[in-house]
């Protein structure tokens, strides 16, 4: 599957979300309201981590099932804020690993 596929996913289920957030509270979420909704997903996903690391307490049944969950939710929030603020995630992403790889050539890392 390709990246496009992946968001266009992510798309089709803000969608149904947009229609939920519009009957509970009137409106959907505007970009400020979906990061801090990533916000908190990173949150659990930190929690869920340092549980891994025998550093929390974890409370459920599947740890890596959460985590994987955990996960997929933020790269979700990603996604849908790409589409909000008009960013290519694809040449973006590209364009921001050429630009890691080009300090780690030229040794400014």
């Amino acid at each position: 599957m390709e990246l496009n596929d992946l968001q266009k996913r992510a798309l089709e289920v803000r969608e149904k979300y947009i229609q939920l957030q519009t009957e509970q509270y009137g409106k959907p979420w505007n970009v400020a309201e979906i990061a801090q909704g990533l916000t908190v997903d990173i949150g659990e996903l930190t929690e869920l981590i340092m549980a891994k690391n025998k550093m929390r307490k974890y409370k459920g049944t599947d740890l890596d099932a959460d985590l994987a969950h955990e996960i997929s939710d933020v790269l979700w929030n990603i996604f849908v804020l790409a589409d909000k603020l008009n960013i290519n995630l694809e040449t973006e992403f590209m364009k921001t690993m050429d630009q890691l790889d080009n300090k780690f050539a030229n040794n400014t890392i």
